[in-house]
């Protein structure tokens, strides 16, 4: 038996006291009404109403439990309310988790233009380079470049992040410019350590053929920010999404290496909980982030 049914079919009796006004409102049969009733002083193990065969009228305990049922049906209506608007329209918390790198270079202006279209939206965005559990930390939506693994989530792919190869101009004059990826082995080179393993780089040729190179770690960081700072002061080579080194292979900190190779593309999804309710503020923020990073790998 339903109970919170059962609870509303007693508040309508006890307001129209009688079962067969409670039965035409609510397009019952009275039947089913007194059986309602019944089950419910059964489950309480209290009488709730005094019945004879003109009227029927509250007992003490039924006007006690009245008062409490009638607060409860309308804190359980207001909050269906409110969790109804969360979910139509775009206002409300959204947590989100995103690496460091990403969320310092990319995230933070679309957040910005994301919360100015949006006013009734409250940013919470952890950033973390490594994989977090989305229930454990009531994430709505992270940024991941990994495949997806939990088949209770679903992922938005957002873009390819293509590799860039650089090093500073000091260290090329003095170690050399690497022509061939397997050269790296007898660089210096600087490593993400959550990538695994750290120390092998996979490359692609022109002629589409593949080959791993383990390359010569002499750096390893798991935190992207810090390899970039390292091959800037001239530490080593280092290979790091393009959209990180561009500024700086512009204005000619660093040089780009091996053009003529490719690295395997590393795509970037928007993981969410798998759910046929998705709030409106998570389907709306996910679709803004596709469409303004569709064009970061071009």
């Amino acid at each position: 038996m339903d109970k919170i049914e059962c609870i509303r079919i007693f508040a309508e009796t006890a307001q129209l006291n009688s079962f067969t006004a409670t039965a035409n409102k609510l397009d019952m049969t009275q039947s089913a009404v007194s059986k309602k009733i019944a089950w419910l002083e059964n489950d309480l193990a209290m009488t709730l109403f005094q019945r004879n065969s003109r009227k029927i009228s509250l007992t003490h305990a039924g006007k006690d439990y009245l008062t409490y049922c009638v607060r409860f049906l309308e804190e359980m209506s207001a909050i269906e309310s409110q969790l109804k608007r969360e979910t139509e329209s775009v206002e409300g918390e959204l947590k989100i988790s995103a690496p460091s790198a990403f969320s310092s270079m990319l995230l933070s202006e679309l957040l910005q233009a994301f919360i100015e279209q949006h006013p009734g939206i409250r940013i919470n965005l952890s950033v973390d380079d490594r994989i977090v559990n989305l229930n454990e930390h009531n994430i709505d939506v992270a940024i991941r470049a990994s495949q997806l693994k939990d088949s209770g989530l679903k992922a938005r792919f957002l873009f390819n992040n293509n590799v860039q190869y650089s090093a500073s101009p000091n260290y090329l004059h003095k170690h050399g410019i690497p022509e061939h990826p397997q050269e790296l082995n007898k660089h210096h080179c600087l490593t993400y350590s959550l990538m695994s393993p750290a120390n092998e780089w996979r490359f692609t040729d022109k002629n589409r053929q593949f080959s791993s190179v383990k390359v010569n770690q002499i750096f390893t960081s798991d935190s992207p920010e810090m390899l970039l700072k390292m091959a800037r002061q001239g530490l080593g080579v280092v290979a790091l999404p393009d959209w990180m080194g561009k500024e700086f292979v512009e204005n000619g900190e660093l040089t780009q290496l091996l053009e003529d190779w490719s690295n395997d593309y590393l795509p970037m999804y928007a993981v969410y909980h798998a759910s046929e309710y998705l709030p409106q503020r998570i389907r709306v923020f996910i679709d803004f982030l596709a469409e303004h990073l569709s064009s970061t790998s071009d």
